[in-house]
């Protein structure tokens, strides 16, 4: 039993020593409002992937 409390000790303050050396980590859950930090619509629209070109005839008809 004492393995168990000794386990969970090492890794909490584990997590503890990391969580800290992480910087600016938020661990407040979902926003939303005001607080949200949502991106421009600009920016979501450049970061999709390009359709797929239209296949060459030539290629088509091989």
């Amino acid at each position: 039993m004492w393995k168990i409390a000794l386990g969970f000790a090492v890794f909490a303050g584990l997590a503890l020593f990391i969580l800290s050396k992480g910087g600016d980590i938020d661990m407040s859950g979902e926003k939303h409002g005001a607080d949200a930090d949502h991106a421009p619509a600009a920016a979501v629209a450049a970061s999709a992937p390009a359709p797929l070109a239209a296949v060459p005839a030539s290629a088509a008809s091989k």
